[in-house]
């Protein structure tokens, strides 16, 4: 079995996945994400690449589901 950090198709749907999570968590329960350094500060990145970039996201989300589905 690879790790996600090996075979890049499983690293992009682990990333995905971390950005719409962040995303998820930063518009339910803000004050989670408020830090911006830090471990947390990660974290809250990725929830601003996720409200910034979401139609990129939502695109590589469908297309990595696809992906998943039918290869």
């Amino acid at each position: 079995m690879q790790s996600a950090l090996f075979n890049f198709h499983s690293f992009v749907t682990v990333v995905l996945l971390l950005i719409c999570t962040c995303t998820y968590l930063k518009m339910h329960f803000p004050s989670l994400l408020i830090r911006r350094t830090g471990f947390r500060g990660f974290f809250w990145k990725a929830a601003r690449i996720g409200e910034r970039l979401s139609p990129w996201v939502a695109i590589g989300c469908a297309v990595m589901g696809m992906s998943i589905l039918f290869w």
